[in-house]
């Protein structure tokens, strides 16, 4: 399964993403989250407790639980990867996560994962296979390829200057504008999103849903 997250701004999970994960997660041997700050050891080791405690506090306590950065060896990174029940892309900076991604050799080990991957803002960006950070530039970038879904997380419908952005892109690309406490979640063909989730495509926006023209 995947999930793509646009942001939880009081650190929990809705009730509704709650129950999707604690019914795709019924393995739960170690969850491994993936930093969007390489090098900022000590905010990582707080932004890994604060993820954490989300699933805890929802009755999904895992084995074990990491956060990949810059102290990882490569090798060992790809390991726990690999072995993981759950990988979670963390949120803040998409260009420095998946820049850690390249630099460590990890796009296989995720895209191969058994278990379930997660994403949220920067993280649910990086999934896409045609990835968009509008804070950046307007130009789509390779993602992890692991669907055919180009999310704007933390999208307004109020905010007109970031809706004409998208209008335009969407003349290209379609997006899935996603507004706070929303995920998008996918298993095989089964795409489901829940809570507030837009289709920008061609210059119009609508509600996104599984019968949404996609990709």
């Amino acid at each position: 399964m995947l999930g793509f997250f646009s942001g939880f701004p009081d650190r929990r999970f809705p009730p509704a993403v709650a129950e999707r994960l604690r019914g795709a997660l019924s393995q739960r041997g170690s969850i491994v989250f993936i930093s969007v700050w390489p090098r900022d050891y000590e905010r990582n080791d707080g932004d890994l407790a604060g993820m954490y405690r989300m699933f805890t506090e929802q009755g999904m306590a895992f084995g074990r639980h990491s956060v990949i950065d810059c102290r990882w060896e490569p090798s060992k990174a790809v390991d726990e990867l690999r072995e993981a029940s759950c990988v979670f892309l963390m949120g803040g900076h998409p260009g420095q996560q998946i820049q850690l991604i390249r630099d460590m050799g990890l796009d296989a080990a995720i895209r191969e994962c058994g278990g379930a991957v997660l994403g949220v803002s920067a993280g649910a960006i990086n999934m896409a296979r045609r990835s968009l950070d509008t804070k950046e530039s307007p130009v789509p970038y390779a993602g992890l390829g692991l669907a055919d879904i180009t999310v704007k997380p933390h999208f307004s419908p109020a905010d007109g200057q970031v809706l004409s952005t998208l209008l335009e892109i969407s003349m290209e690309l379609p997006i899935c504008a996603m507004e706070d406490n929303s995920a998008i979640f996918a298993a095989g063909e089964e795409i489901t999103p829940v809570g507030s989730v837009h289709w920008i495509d061609r210059g119009e926006i609508g509600p996104f849903s599984p019968q949404s023209p996609r990709f």
